[in-house]
């Protein structure tokens, strides 16, 4: 006899909201494995495609990554909950890559313009544009713009480029990019004012271009 649902649970299922970060933590230290799987599903991703937009290397960007699980695991007693888990993730991982930089200094990094994945939802603007456009032209100006966007990004300042980066490809609220970079408000809206700037100047020769897919 085929399973049926019983008359008191009713035709509908109620689905239960995804527990948050600093729950999911909580349980993590409390000897839960796979509430830590969970979190790694939730940013691994996204923390991979920051630090590689940071250090530019895909072998590095991986295996900062990895440090940077390996720290919460370790450190995970120390989070007190006085930000968001995500805050502390990626400050975290905004210090390997300042880390690694300072390791780097003298030595020359591959190009930025160098194809990076994005995680799903998030790919960047030009990537969309590259795939969506119809006709050889609009593909090679597309290509083009990729990699003119990737040097000007890399041309900015340290401090406007990873506000940039924490706010147009993470998405991050501007308190919370304050945390993690360790300054006021009101000084990251102005690097990132800044960088804005300098991006549209460097880009001025595809103004016409990009107006006309808006």
């Amino acid at each position: 006899m085929p399973l049926t649902t019983p008359p008191e649970c009713g035709e509908s299922v109620t689905t239960r909201p995804e527990p948050a970060d600093e729950e999911l933590l909580r349980r993590f230290k409390g000897g839960d494995c796979q509430a830590f799987e969970l979190l790694l599903g939730r940013y691994e991703t996204p923390i991979y495609n920051f630090l590689l937009r940071s250090v530019r290397d895909r072998d590095v960007a991986a295996d900062l990554t990895q440090e940077v699980f390996l720290r919460v695991v370790r450190r995970a007693e120390q989070f007190q909950g006085n930000s968001k888990f995500s805050t502390w993730l990626y400050t975290i991982a905004r210090n390997l890559s300042i880390d690694h930089g300072r390791k780097m200094v003298f030595r020359r990094h591959r190009s930025l313009d160098a194809p990076v994945g994005s995680e799903t939802g998030s790919a960047p603007l030009v990537d969309r544009l590259a795939g969506t456009e119809p006709g050889s032209d609009r593909k090679t100006i597309a290509q083009r713009l990729q990699v003119d966007i990737a040097r000007a990004v890399e041309a900015l300042p340290p401090d406007q480029r990873e506000v940039f980066l924490l706010r147009q490809v993470q998405g991050m609220p501007f308190k919370a990019i304050a945390e993690v970079v360790g300054a006021p408000e009101n000084t990251v809206k102005s690097r990132m004012r800044y960088a804005l700037e300098r991006l549209q100047e460097a880009l001025g020769d595809y103004r016409d271009y990009l107006g006309e897919l808006t």
